[in-house]
């Protein structure tokens, strides 16, 4: 009489210990990963590469080590790597539907490294979002914004989208516009105007200042300031003046309008 529970065992238990010890390395292999992308992060931030490179060697090399994971497990299994390969080669076209987005992000990663239109560090405006660059990623770049949030944005989004950079230059230019009513000599604003902008410590005397009547709006004449200034100066200067105009036009009776409220009455 076949003895069947002799062979259930006799077959069963293989398998169960491949699947074990392919649980087992798992595992491991998920640990041993964690710890080798660590320790290559850490030797890799005290080398001299690109700050834009490091983030992106460190996702690259832990994703090649989840691969090379994926491929000792189905060895374990006792599946035929080669067979594995191919069968993987032929599901290349719905694979690479399936992760076009992932795909394109990579691919966005690559040329902002080769393109650079920005650097860790920099501040930038891309896909709708300010924020200052803090790593570009395999997939995704990562920006700070000025309240201290992280936003992870798409590689491919970036790639393909404007980018705004704004630490390329050592100067930018700070642009006002002031109201003031019909009735202020325009002479007297304009020499208040450029008294401020030209005692300023933090505002460049080359280029020099510019101030001139710009606009003849609808219950003010409207004013256009500009002055160049330290990039890092930017928004120092800009609240600075923002707040001084106010204060020199009440000492000097310069009066500001108020807007204009539109109110409609509607007929019952």
């Amino acid at each position: 009489m076949i003895d069947l529970y002799n062979i259930f065992i006799a077959l069963a238990l293989p398998i169960v210990k491949s699947i074990a010890l392919a649980i087992l390395t798992v595992v491991i292999g998920l640990v041993i990963i964690r710890w080798v992308t660590e320790k290559l992060t850490n030797i890799i931030e005290k080398t001299s590469f690109d700050p834009n490179l490091k983030p992106f060697i460190a996702s690259l090399i832990n994703a090649l080590l989840k691969v090379l994971l994926v491929l000792s497990v189905i060895g374990i299994l006792g599946i035929d790597t080669s067979s594995f390969v191919a069968v993987i080669a032929a599901a290349g076209f719905a694979i690479g539907l399936a992760f076009q987005g992932s795909l394109a992000n990579f691919a966005g990663g690559v040329l902002l490294l080769t393109l650079r239109p920005f650097k860790v560090g920099d501040f930038i405006e891309a896909n709708g979002y300010n924020g200052t660059v803090q790593a570009v990623q395999i997939l995704y770049t990562e920006l700070v914004t000025p309240d201290n949030k992280v936003i992870y944005i798409p590689n491919g989004n970036i790639s393909n989208a404007s980018i705004v950079n704004y630490s390329v230059k050592d100067t930018r230019r700070v642009d006002f516009k002031f109201g003031v009513g019909y009735e202020t000599d325009s002479d007297h604003v304009i020499s208040v105007l450029m008294e401020i902008v030209s005692h300023h410590a933090l505002i460049l005397k080359e280029p020099e200042p510019f101030v001139r009547m710009s606009e003849h709006g609808d219950n003010a004449l409207v004013y256009t300031v500009r002055a160049w200034v330290n990039a890092s100066d930017y928004w120092t200067v800009y609240f600075d003046i923002i707040e001084t105009v106010k204060k020199r036009f009440d000492e000097e009776g310069i009066s500001i309008p108020y807007p204009q409220i539109d109110v409609h009455i509607g007929k019952k």
